[in-house]
């Protein structure tokens, strides 16, 4: 195996369980990897620290084993097992009111750069290495060897995020179809609510499943209410708001792929359509536009404003706009469901840009709830780094 030589000291983090290695610690490589190629990783005195895929750029290792110089020929089936597991130990994989969770989440099920997700006898993938989509048939055939008979399709979606290179065929499509299986999408339950999924077309793996919980508690506050679900994609919030007794619920994605979905699911769960209605505009037009107190309750779930930290600030500086809209717009007694699903930008940034907002508006605000991801987004607690989700439930005088 190729080994990768750390420079001295720098060793510390691989020996906390921390699953990154990054470039600038490397003193030497022993061989010519390819990129995506299982390494070996070795302090300065020689000892073994960690396997992992070696990758070209600032993160130069991802960790998969700190066991082994090598994986062993069950690696796969022993860590999709264990990802199971911990689905089971949740309540998930059981469940007779939800049948979608996620299954591998990175790094917080010690497989960096993968991604999983389980709809009710359907797994979708998405690589984010290299490593991972060239392990991705491997990775199949330890899903069909753990679902057994209760799995209908492996469908890998990585082309928009495994990263380009010459040689890879990034074109996504079914890795496995059980005899008889010939379906793009399905209804999936989540906590006794349908929802349509599509994996081929929707957005990354075809639903949000980060956002269960959250949308159980918009359910808690939403009967009597009048809501306004912003950037709503397939409609998530909007269909617990509804079964959970909102007087009407206006639902806004600037994409009428989704806002098709969002009707569709409306109709699929059996509300009535004049409780609902959809608007295919940008979100934050709306929002401006909307009148002062007609919404006492808004969902405020944009798109990642960060995806690098070149780009923190003028993050920021959009949640700090986007929140001071809404918390004036809101009716007195209101309440605002705000998020960031920036990975960059941490709890600490997202509350202070929020009460920025609030300042700016002059309105008396509380903090009702912190907000975070499920646990089937597990985060490894080496890798504090995977806790990206986070939001804050706020009443507006």
């Amino acid at each position: 195996m190729i080994k990768v030589i750390l420079k001295k000291g720098r060793e510390e983090s691989l020996r906390r369980f921390h699953p990154w290695v990054f470039s600038g610690a490397i003193a030497q490589i022993n061989g010519s990897p390819a990129e995506g190629d299982v390494v070996g990783v070795y302090a300065s005195d020689g000892s073994f620290l960690a396997t992992g895929h070696y990758q070209i750029g600032s993160i130069a290792v991802r960790v998969l084993s700190f066991d082994a110089p090598a994986l062993s020929p069950d690696f796969w089936k022993v860590m999709i097992s264990r990802a199971l597991e911990v689905r089971k130990a949740c309540g998930l994989a059981s469940s007779a009111t939800t049948s979608c969770y996620r299954l591998v989440h990175g790094e917080g099920d010690n497989l960096p750069g993968l991604i999983i997700d389980y709809y009710d006898g359907v797994c979708v993938m998405q690589a984010h290495s290299v490593g991972m989509f060239r392990a991705k048939k491997q990775i199949c055939e330890a899903l069909v060897e753990v679902y057994g008979d209760s799995l209908r399709a492996v469908y890998d979606k990585s082309s928009g995020t495994a990263p380009f290179k010459a040689g890879l065929d990034l074109v996504d499509g079914y890795l496995y179809k059980k005899e008889g299986f010939n379906d793009d999408e399905q209804v999936v339950l989540e906590n006794g609510h349908k929802f349509m999924v599509n994996w081929t077309e929707g957005q990354k793996t075809g639903f949000f499943l980060d956002q269960r919980e959250n949308r159980a508690l918009v359910g808690r506050y939403a009967a009597g209410r009048n809501v306004l679900n912003l950037f709503c994609y397939t409609g998530g919030f909007s269909i617990y708001a509804l079964g959970a007794g909102a007087v009407h619920v206006d639902s806004v994605d600037s994409s009428q792929r989704a806002m098709d979905m969002v009707d569709r699911n409306v109709a699929v769960n059996g509300f009535d359509s004049s409780r609902h209605t959809s608007y295919c505009t940008d979100a934050i037009d709306f929002l401006k536009a909307a009148p002062e107190d007609k919404y006492d309750l808004m969902i405020v779930d944009p798109p990642a404003f960060a995806k690098h930290r070149g780009a923190l600030q003028n993050a920021l500086r959009a949640y700090q706009r986007l929140n001071a809209a809404a918390i004036a717009k809101v009716a007195p007694g209101g309440l605002v469901f705000t998020f960031s699903c920036s990975q960059v930008v941490d709890k600490e940034a997202f509350a202070l840009a929020v009460f920025s907002a609030a300042a700016q508006v002059g309105r008396s605000v509380r903090i009702l709830d912190r907000l975070n991801q499920p646990a089937d987004h597990s985060v490894n607690i080496y890798h504090p780094e995977g806790e990206y989700l986070k939001g804050l439930l706020l009443y507006v005088e």
